[in-house]
């Protein structure tokens, strides 16, 4: 998926680590003004969020250090650690006119377990990451382009992707897209793709097709329709229902599918998209040498160096052999042996196993897989159908 929400935080779950279970957790509206006023995590009551939250990288640093140029040498040493102190004060800063409570609840609010069953529904069907964290602390990539610029569009990243691997491999592969949206598919972001391969890029009406009738390839990845309104992304200003309705027709046109006992359906999400968790972005081995220079909203200019990711995001494994009801917490460093979180990185390192794929960079060598949350028996008890999801009252 491509939101910008943390749907689980009102999920009341032994082992999800969020406001509704160990909460609330407050900002100031002045992150470095303890006598500007506090404001909590709260419920919120409404299907979509107008005002898109900061997510460059400096909107980012302000919402984890409560600065938009913290100390990388600091950060990278370990004595200076994200306090998340910043959400509502980027909020105020790009909305004046909104009243610190409204800002509140966009930023920090949540949704309660009534208001998403259909996610609901997977949390305790199927297995959950606790740990899974974004890439990247922004919408930035380390592929030599620091925005969606011209320049980006027309000669894309030469990277290596796993649509390439796919095919060295003799791997089917297509990638569904969801088209009424701004933005073009994922795999065509990459030249190599743009170049081979756009014949794999089919509009997301076939996926269900295919599903149904059960001629999916081996890898099927999934675009929703992004951003804005009436897209199904969950991204502002799209609404959250819209995504509920999405997963479900997945989840289902592959369940009650002939290829459900073979299949893995991931979900996940691109990004946190500004919005709170008060758990600190941790530590990662860059991928290369490659940095990004930003210029802030207060005209300093700060460069990350893709040493740390960003923050947390939702994510399930469903398949019929995949545990019911269960919370992964943190993987396994297969370079150290120590612990770690799992990122986007953790999908090209189990498919690197099953394919015998070359780690893309050292940050996926030290990525932790997920093959082990795959188990060898059956399950006979997965629904047919995911729970419906409904349109809220705001």
């Amino acid at each position: 998926m491509d939101s910008d929400r943390l749907p689980l935080v009102g999920v009341r779950r032994q082992g999800l680590d969020n406001p509704i279970n160990n909460g609330p957790f407050c900002n100031y509206k002045n992150a470095s003004d303890p006598s500007s006023g506090k404001y909590c995590t709260q419920a919120k009551d409404y299907d979509s969020v107008f005002n898109d939250p900061d997510h460059s990288v400096t909107g980012n640093n302000l919402e984890f250090y409560g600065t938009y140029t913290p100390n990388n040498g600091a950060i990278a040493s370990g004595k200076v650690v994200a306090d998340q102190s910043g959400f509502l004060n980027a909020q105020l800063n790009d909305y004046p006119k909104l009243a610190p409570e409204e800002a509140t609840r966009q930023v920090m609010g949540y949704y309660t377990e009534e208001e998403v069953p259909t996610l609901v529904d997977l949390v305790d069907e199927f297995t959950t990451f606790n740990s899974w964290f974004s890439c990247v602390p922004g919408v930035r990539t380390a592929a030599g382009h620091g925005k969606n610029d011209d320049d980006f569009l027309n000669y894309g990243i030469s990277s290596k992707s796993i649509f390439e691997a796919a095919n060295e491999k003799g791997v089917s592969w297509l990638n569904y897209d969801g088209t009424n949206g701004e933005f073009e598919p994922d795999s065509l972001f990459f030249t190599y793709v743009n170049q081979t391969s756009r014949s794999n890029v089919v509009p997301v009406e076939n996926f269900f097709q295919d599903a149904y009738l059960g001629v999916l390839p081996k890898f099927s990845y999934i675009n929703p329709s992004c951003c804005g309104t009436n897209t199904n992304s969950m991204h502002p200003t799209g609404n959250v229902s819209y995504g509920e309705v999405f997963v479900k027709q997945i989840y289902d046109a592959i369940r009650q599918g002939p290829q459900w006992d073979k299949t893995l359906l991931f979900i996940t999400y691109d990004e946190t998209g500004g919005f709170y968790d008060h758990v600190p972005p941790p530590l990662a081995v860059r991928p290369d040498n490659l940095t990004y220079t930003e210029t802030a909203k207060n005209g300093q200019k700060y460069t990350l160096h893709f040493d740390r990711l960003g923050g947390r995001m939702p994510t399930w494994v469903i398949s019929p052999y995949s545990k019911k009801g269960y919370i992964e917490q943190y993987g396994t460093d297969p370079v150290t042996g120590k612990p770690a979180p799992y990122s986007a990185t953790s999908v090209l390192k189990t498919l690197g196993y099953l394919w015998d794929i070359e780690d893309f960079t050292p940050r996926v060598a030290h990525s932790p897989s997920f093959d082990h949350l795959i188990g060898t028996t059956l399950r006979e008890d997965a629904p047919i159908a995911l729970k419906t999801p409904h349109t809220f009252s705001v």
